[in-house]
């Protein structure tokens, strides 16, 4: 089996893979003060509860945003995956892709991952976007070049930025409104949030649409995903699991390595 592990910036996704298809995966928070053997055992009651034993494990590929939590998490799986070495994603790996980044060390690793799964799953040209704490555009061309995108603020850090600048706006749930003229300021504050956000999503595709001459295929992921896609017509898939599949194509294609 094979475990993929996506450090982001509020959460660790993982997965668990065998035979290239993802029997479980699950979440939980990213935490640079934890030690090694408290995420051992986090991971531990996970593999109880799946009734799957760790040494089941036979190969650890991981993303990270996050480099200072990279050797805590590196350590957790020497211990407890039987001295298991995960392979980290970066671009020196074989990737399916080519990196046209100007400085192409620089591109994030989960950024990667976006890339290559919606390339390989859905062809191109495709534009992954990732609902994360930044929201980030990754286009690929048809014939499997990685263009570049772009980075925004993620909607929940947009929307706690505006109730924590504006002293008279309230705490409002992420609920959508019927109407964008609201008649009160808690709608307001959503409608504002929702539909704005929504807004921004689909004139940013529609400017990679421009520069491409083309239609892309747009693949959504990430913890938003579902609740923007739900107002986008731009958007033509979401998969919750892109990063993480991305990180088993990345490792199947490097492990004789």
């Amino acid at each position: 089996m094979l475990l993929a592990l996506d450090i982001g910036n509020t959460n660790i996704k993982v997965g668990l893979f065998r035979s290239g298809v993802l029997i479980s995966s699950w979440r939980f928070m990213s935490d640079k003060f934890l030690t090694a053997d408290e995420y051992g055992i986090k991971m531990e009651s996970f593999f109880n509860h799946l009734k799957i034993p760790t040494n089941a494990v036979s190969g650890i590929v991981i993303s990270s945003v996050i480099p200072s939590m990279n050797y805590t998490i590196e350590h957790m799986c020497n211990i407890y995956f039987h001295g298991r070495i995960p392979m980290m994603v970066s671009n020196e790996l074989d990737l399916g892709i080519k990196n046209r980044y100007d400085h192409p060390e620089t591109l994030g690793a989960d950024r990667i991952c976006n890339a290559v799964a919606a390339h390989k799953l859905y062809g191109g040209p495709c534009v992954a976007v990732d609902f994360g704490t930044a929201t980030n555009f990754a286009v690929v061309s048809e014939s499997g070049d990685f263009l570049g995108g772009l980075i925004c603020p993620g909607f929940r850090v947009s929307a706690d930025a505006l109730i924590e600048s504006a002293a008279m706006l309230p705490k409002v749930q992420f609920i959508k409104p019927d109407k964008v003229i609201c008649t009160n300021t808690e709608q307001a504050v959503q409608a504002g949030i929702v539909y704005g956000y929504v807004g921004q999503v689909e004139y940013i595709i529609r400017k990679i649409r421009s520069e491409l001459g083309k239609k892309p295929k747009v693949v959504a992921t990430g913890g938003m995903a579902s609740f923007i896609a739900s107002e986008s017509s731009s958007i033509d898939i979401v998969n919750p699991t892109l990063t993480l599949e991305g990180l088993s194509f990345i490792y199947e294609m490097n492990k004789s390595n």
